[in-house]
């Protein structure tokens, strides 16, 4: 495993971590690790819920399901930020497959300002902002 070289979100999922993980994989790429609780004998949770997974690539993203007793995601004041992260047409690919059964926040437009950005929570949660200058 590679070490991002910013800090990386660690995400509690409410049981949809298995979900989650794979739909960022397939709307952003990379490399996927996924590790049940049984695969690391715990029996602090559900045996195929997930202990811990990875995303690793051009995002970079970890997340569990919430066990016993711990909250999962829930974001308010927080967004995870792809502004300049890649080429425009593939930041507008992104945010769409985001939207799907998500919530356009603010759609991903030019802005008065000179730059192009909108913002979307995707259907678990999460909630980003995506965008480029011109």
């Amino acid at each position: 495993m590679s070490v991002p070289a910013a800090p990386a979100p660690y995400v509690l999922f409410p049981g949809t971590a298995r979900e989650a993980l794979g739909r960022y994989a397939q709307i952003f790429g990379g490399k996927l690790s996924l590790f049940s609780y049984a695969d690391f004998s715990r029996t602090d949770g559900a045996a195929d819920a997930i202990a811990h997974g990875m995303l690793e690539g051009a995002v970079t993203l970890f997340g569990a399901d919430a066990g016993p007793g711990e909250k999962s995601v829930a974001m308010q004041g927080l967004m995870l930020s792809l502004l300049g992260t890649a080429q425009p047409e593939v930041l507008h690919g992104w945010f769409d497959q985001l939207a799907q059964d998500g919530a356009v926040i603010d759609p991903l437009a030019p802005k008065p300002w000179g730059a192009t950005d909108g913002q979307v929570v995707d259907r678990f949660g999460l909630h980003w902002l995506i965008g480029y200058e011109p």
